[in-house]
């Protein structure tokens, strides 16, 4: 997307980071009935040491459009990665800018960044029955259903996993 760039994220950016995620992920509807999960969703400076928090930034204005967090395995936020596969989290793009290519361009971003880390494959999970959005932008990338890593960490919420195999990428 032109007029957009996605570069790690610095201290200064924490607090739009935290404020754009809350917000992006009430605005899908996946914080109801969620306790605590706010909180994990705006501790972005826990996200940084654990793991590599992406912002895509305005060029022109600057603004923090969105973010995600990138992880390796055995890391604090990894969920669904073994050896050989990185994974991202949290990708959130502010509500007011959903529409103009941010989340593919972070999307795209981690799955460049584990190829460059020498990544098999990418591993995702996405909540079932929201975000109809999300599940087609991971389509379009070549993420792929794979059943077996479904999960729920807890009752009602149900993800879905999904991988990109980087080797036939």
């Amino acid at each position: 997307m032109t007029g957009l760039r996605v570069r790690p994220a610095e201290a200064s950016d924490f607090p739009a980071v935290a404020r754009l995620t809350v917000a992006a992920y009430e605005a899908d509807g996946q914080l109801k009935g969620e306790h605590g999960y706010e909180a994990t969703l705006a501790d972005v400076s826990t996200r940084a040491g654990s793991g590599e928090v992406l912002v895509a930034v305005d060029e022109v204005t600057g603004v923090v459009l969105g973010s995600v967090t990138f992880v390796l395995p055995g890391t604090r936020f990894a969920e669904l990665s073994g050896p050989g596969e990185a994974e991202f989290r949290m990708l959130a793009v502010d509500p007011g800018a959903q529409g103009r290519g941010v989340g593919a361009a972070l999307a795209q971003a981690c799955v460049d960044r584990a190829a460059e880390l020498g990544c098999r494959a990418v591993v995702i999970c996405v909540r079932a029955g929201l975000a109809v959005s999300a599940h087609r932008l991971y389509e379009r990338l070549g993420f792929v259903r794979m059943p077996e890593k479904d999960w729920s960490p807890a009752p009602g919420v149900d993800l879905l996993g999904l991988r990109l195999d980087l080797r036939n990428a």
